[in-house]
C-alpha cells in the first residue's frame, strides 16, 4: 500500500498516453498553451532522454547531440532542475587535471529517472506469477497479500485507534492519502446507513487487474481494522474510477466479520 512521496515537477513533459507510445518521460503536470505551441514539452523531454541515454552531460554536449544553441540547453535544463529532474554536478576528471574548473554536467536526479517508463509493474506481476506456480497457487498469492498489508499497517492502525468512533474512516483516509492514495471519506447514499471510503489513486492498480488478493486483502484489513464488515462496490483495478468502499455505521461494540469481496 506504501507509495513513495518524493514528487518531482515534470512541467511540459509529454502525458501518459504518449509514454505508453514511445517510451518518454511522464508528465504530473501540464505546460501553458504558448508553451506547448512552441515544442518546448517535446524539446525539454529530448534533453532529458538524452541524458538518459548519454549519462551525464555538459552543455555543449546536449548541445551538439540534439541540434541545438548552449542558450537554448541551458534554458532548458534550468526548467528541469527547478523541476527536480536534473541536477548539476561537477565533472568527474580521470587522469591528470588540467587547468581551470571542470565543466558543469547536469545528470538525472532519482526523482527524474523515476519519472521514464518503468517495467515496475510488470516485474511485480511476474514475481507474483512466480509465486503461484512455485509456491501454492492463489492461496500462496492471498498469503503474500496479507503479510504486505500487516507489514504496512502501523500508520494507518495509529491513525485509525487514535480517532473517536465517528471520524475513523475519516482518519483512515487521511492515513491513506498521506501514502498516495488520494482517499476521501464521505456519507453513503443514505447517510444513516453508513459512509464510503473512496480512493481515487490505486498504485498497483495494473498489478490488481490480474491478482484481484491485492483488494481483496486491504478490504479485509479495512473491515478488521475499522471493528465492522465492509463491502467493496468498486476498484479501479476492474476499471472502476474511484476504489469505492461501503462501510456501514459502526456501532461502539461491533467486532470484525468477514470483508466484502471485490466485485467479479
Amino acid at each position: 500500500m506504501t507509495q513513495g512521496t518524493v514528487e518531482c515537477g515534470m512541467r511540459g513533459l509529454p502525458g501518459p498516453e504518449e509514454l505508453r507510445n514511445n517510451g518518454v518521460v511522464k508528465n504530473v503536470g501540464e505546460a501553458p498553451h504558448e508553451e506547448l505551441a512552441t515544442g518546448e514539452r517535446s524539446t525539454r523531454n529530448r534533453v532529458a532522454r538524452s541524458i538518459l541515454d548519454h549519462g551525464p552531460s555538459t552543455v555543449a554536449e546536449l548541445a551538439e547531440r540534439l541540434g541545438l544553441t548552449q542558450a537554448a540547453v541551458r534554458r532548458h535544463l534550468d526548467a528541469l532542475t527547478g523541476d527536480g529532474v536534473v541536477e548539476a554536478r561537477e565533472q568527474r576528471v580521470y587522469g591528470a587535471r588540467t587547468r581551470g574548473r571542470p565543466a558543469k554536467v547536469f545528470a538525472l536526479t532519482d526523482c527524474g529517472r523515476d519519472a521514464f517508463d518503468q517495467s515496475y509493474d510488470k516485474l511485480a506481476a511476474d514475481a507474483l506469477r512466480w509465486i503461484a506456480d512455485r509456491e501454492g497457487g492463489n492461496e500462496a498469492i492471498a498469503a503474500f497479500a496479507r503479510a504486505r498489508i500487516a507489514a504496512q499497517a502501523g500508520a494507518y492502525r495509529r491513525a485509525v485507534e487514535t480517532a473517536p468512533p465517528e471520524k475513523r474512516t475519516e482518519a483512515l483516509a487521511k492515513a491513506l492519502s498521506a501514502d498516495g492514495y488520494a482517499a476521501t471519506a464521505r456519507s453513503a447514499p443514505h447517510p444513516q446507513q453508513g459512509e464510503q471510503l473512496c480512493q481515487h489513486h490505486c498504485p498497483v492498480a495494473h498489478v490488481a487487474e490480474q491478482f484481484p488478493q491485492l483488494c481483496e486483502a486491504e478490504t479485509e484489513f479495512f473491515a478488521e481494522l475499522l471493528g465492522t464488515h465492509v463491502q467493496r462496490l468498486a476498484t479501479i483495478a476492474h476499471g472502476d474510477g474511484v476504489c469505492t468502499t461501503f462501510i456501514p455505521k459502526i456501532s461502539h461494540n461491533a467486532s470484525a466479520s468477514t470483508a466484502g469481496r471485490n466485485p467479479a
